[in-house]
């Protein structure tokens, strides 16, 4: 038995936008029924929704959400729609909506809503979390902003080349060839956000660097935005000295899943390490991502949370062992 129910008649004024918003066969709105739990009847360009008082407004919160992005000429997707799911009763994101030259980029959770304000307010923010939740994406979207905007001259992308370890010597090609492949990440962010040439020639110029974290030692970088990537891949040394590399005027974010740690065995996290010294430190924003948070395919998000499930099992088989 449905508790205080309600059934709300919503018509929107123009039939093609309508059809974008209910998605191929209605798509999008058996979606909303699904995540919410309420029942979705489309008619025409009106649609009915039926449920629990607060769940039917939540449901035309998301709806109308959705109706304002196709009106406003965007397209409305599954990723889209879950995005409404996700933000909605969390209020408007009108001003932490990142603008690059090819896109803007608007958050897709509450939490990625959390890490842009961040961002916004304090000098140095970590980022952390599994793949696929916008950690390294949502930064460079900032850092981009921020460029654009002249608010920073430079923008500094970094990762530690962990996986390549002394192999990294044995690689074909110079040494812009042999670390590329592990920084691709980063390239294919900035590509995304600003035109090809554009890429190309603040690369020339120094404006933007994309360098492994080696590269950093004995530098002191201001007014310039700094992303450390894949953190939790550095020592406890190299996050020093990676954090000491903050100049005047300038801002760092420092992403990384401490669930990932391709360290040599035995060998400290330099982001865990790093958390634990800095603690509550004035100045210091922490975001933490979960697989909620995860934006990519739905399917990626069930894969992150089966993996996350079978670690705590072993977790606790191994603490209940006599």
């Amino acid at each position: 038995m449905i508790v205080d129910p309600v059934r709300v008649d919503r018509e929107f004024d123009d039939n093609a936008l309508a059809q974008v918003l209910f998605g191929p066969h209605n798509a999008h709105l058996d979606r909303i029924e699904k995540e919410l739990g309420v029942e979705l009847h489309a008619r025409g360009n009106a649609v009915t929704i039926a449920g629990p008082r607060n769940l039917v407004a939540e449901a035309e919160g998301v709806l109308a959400a959705l109706y304002d992005r196709a009106r406003a000429g965007k397209p409305v997707e599954p990723g889209d729609v879950d995005s409404a799911l996700r933000m909605s009763g969390h209020g408007g994101v009108e001003d932490l909506i990142l603008h690059t030259r090819k896109r803007h980029i608007s958050p897709r959770t509450p939490t990625q809503a959390e890490y842009v304000r961040l961002m916004q307010r304090h000098e140095l923010v970590f980022g952390l979390g599994p793949a696929g939740t916008g950690k390294t994406y949502m930064a460079v979207a900032m850092a981009v902003q921020m460029m654009i905007q002249g608010q920073v001259d430079r923008l500094i992308l970094s990762r530690p080349a962990v996986e390549a370890g002394e192999r990294l010597g044995f690689l074909p090609g110079d040494l812009r060839e042999k670390v590329d492949p592990y920084l691709r990440p980063l390239y294919d962010a900035l590509y995304d956000m600003l035109p090809g040439d554009q890429v190309m020639k603040r690369l020339t110029s120094g404006e933007i660097e994309v360098a492994p974290l080696a590269f950093m030692r004995g530098r002191t970088l201001a007014n310039s935005f700094i992303i450390l990537d894949e953190a939790q891949n550095t020592s406890p040394m190299q996050m020093k000295m990676f954090l000491t590399r903050l100049g005047e005027h300038s801002r760092m974010v420092i992403t990384g899943d401490l669930s990932q740690i391709d360290l040599p065995s035995g060998t400290p996290s330099g982001l865990r390490d790093c958390l634990t010294v800095l603690g509550d430190m004035e100045g210091v924003g922490v975001v933490r991502f979960t697989d909620r948070d995860v934006v990519r395919h739905n399917l990626v998000t069930r894969i992150v949370r089966a993996y996350d499930q079978r670690d705590r099992d072993r977790k606790g088989a191994e603490d209940s062992r006599p």
